[in-house]
């Protein structure tokens, strides 16, 4: 699936009364749902670009087997939960809420731990982990790119 295969899918859903859209393929899992605000939320497992040249600033497609385009010297070695798509993070539900989680709290697998915002959808990121979390690898707001280390739970 292209990114524009996609961008008019969120189009489709948008514009429509449909509450939520979810599309699977071989290798591409694409849930697209409308909250209380008729915003769209995109919770993405895996998708391969099928485009050689589609690019990660789509954030919506992203390469499969854990090719990253993020690239650190910070040690991410463990559980560690990265990003998988290219936004602005976002470690609480609304501005003024508290966060999803700090350092210490623990966490249970597919528990909400922070909201990647890219182009206007805003995406949950949910822990792959049963654990605590050890260090939190980003700030509020921080523009972050596909497969950057998000948390690292132990």
């Amino acid at each position: 699936m292209t990114v524009d295969e996609i961008k008019d899918l969120i189009r489709a859903v948008s514009d429509s009364k449909l509450d939520a859209l979810e599309y699977r393929d071989e290798q591409t899992k694409l849930i697209l749902k409308k909250n209380e605000k008729e915003n769209v939320l995109v919770t993405q497992r895996m998708a391969v670009a099928t485009d050689s040249n589609a690019t990660s600033a789509a954030a919506l497609v992203s390469v499969a087997d854990g090719d990253s385009l993020y690239s650190s010297s910070h040690d991410v070695s463990g559980q560690v939960v990265t990003s998988p798509l290219v936004g602005t993070v976002y470690m609480a539900p609304s501005e003024g809420a508290e966060p999803y989680v700090n350092v210490g709290d623990s966490v249970k697998k597919g528990q909400v731990l922070a909201i990647v915002e890219a182009m206007k959808l805003m995406n949950e990121i949910e822990s792959e982990y049963d654990g605590v979390i050890q260090e939190i690898m980003v700030e509020n707001g921080q523009t972050v790119e596909y497969g950057q280390p998000l948390f690292k739970i132990g």
